[in-house]
């Protein structure tokens, strides 16, 4: 059988879950992987086929999506001439992590493409929705890659077809211990707003990780690191808790390892403000932004001793399996 893996380079966490997914998948059949998107910093380290622009989003510096630097991207036309020549049809099996190109491709081919994603099951009605007007961001988010059979990850079963995060194996192996700092990764602000913001908590240290910087470097109590797969997973092993954005693997890690943990919604992105939603359902505390009227709630953050638990069993191989088994039965019925 012949699959194709279709992932989204627009962030580090779909690139960190297909590490774990592809494995799975070789096992499978005859492998090709595509990523389309630029904003990613974590290897996959396997090779990839198909290396996309595709339509990625640049994350800004204020807290939100850079809507310059991502129009500057924008290429409709190169866009729709990936999709035209992605032979989509030499696949038995298109699966597909919230990637534009694959699962466009496969519209217009009447192919069916099965979505693996977060996305996939924030867009369901019983999941979380946050209450903030996102008319655009929603839409964007059913649009952007459309899919026939939806399989999705999220923090808890919401609905059928909805499991539990995929936690890298470094992490699920890894044996967590409590160390002195806090790791930080906040992607949407600038490194200059992180540390005039941190910098004023001057009695903890803070592990900041960057997408700006190519050096590490200390300023006061603040280490600044670029973005590294091995040292950003030391230093979440480590850490006393862990302050990022509303993603989805890193605050799905940082529960896995019973980190204290505090997030900040992008501006503007539904995901994100759908993902706090859920978190602070289940007791996670969430700020609206990174500036000076956060510092009284991020003080008692820091004060806090209060951990929620959660149980993220490795489910991976039986979602591929359940996979596998709809393909096989929707192909006898055509």
């Amino acid at each position: 059988m012949r699959i194709l893996y279709a992932i989204q380079g627009t962030g580090n966490g779909h690139i960190s879950r297909a590490r774990d997914i592809i494995p799975l998948l070789r096992e499978k059949g005859d492998l090709d992987v595509l990523i389309s998107g630029t904003e990613a910093e974590v290897a996959l380290d396997y090779p990839v086929k198909y290396s996309l622009k595709g339509l990625s989003l640049a994350f800004g510096k204020n807290g939100g999506i850079d809507l310059v630097s991502t129009f500057r991207k924008i290429n409709i036309r190169r866009l729709l001439k990936e999709i035209r020549e992605l032979s989509v049809q030499n696949y038995d099996l298109v699966i597909n992590d919230f990637e534009p190109v694959s699962a466009w491709a496969c519209r217009l081919s009447s192919k069916p493409c099965f979505a693996l994603s977060h996305q996939a099951a924030v867009i369901r009605k019983k999941s979380p929705q946050t209450k903030e007007f996102h008319p655009i961001g929603k839409i964007i988010l059913q649009k952007y890659a459309p899919c026939t059979i939806q399989f999705g990850f999220h923090f808890e079963q919401y609905d059928e077809k909805i499991y539990t995060p995929v936690i890298r194996k470094e992490i699920r192996n890894a044996k967590a211990i409590q160390s002195d700092h806090y790791t930080v990764y906040l992607p949407a602000y600038s490194d200059k707003r992180i540390l005039d913001i941190l910098g004023k908590i001057d009695h903890v240290q803070w592990h900041v990780f960057s997408k700006r910087s190519k050096e590490s470097y200390k300023k006061g109590n603040i280490t600044v690191l670029p973005i590294n797969n091995d040292l950003f997973i030391d230093s979440m092993v480590s850490a006393r808790g862990i302050l990022c954005g509303a993603g989805f693997e890193t605050p799905a890690e940082s529960l896995f390892l019973h980190k204290k943990l505090l997030v900040i919604p992008m501006k503007g992105q539904y995901e994100q403000q759908c993902n706090a939603t859920a978190l602070k359902k289940m007791g996670i505390p969430v700020l609206k932004k990174l500036d000076e009227s956060c510092l009284v709630n991020l003080m008692s953050w820091i004060d806090s001793e209060s951990i929620v638990t959660v149980d993220f069993p490795d489910v991976t191989s039986q979602i591929i399996e359940e996979i596998l088994a709809h393909h096989a039965t929707s192909t006898k019925l055509n």
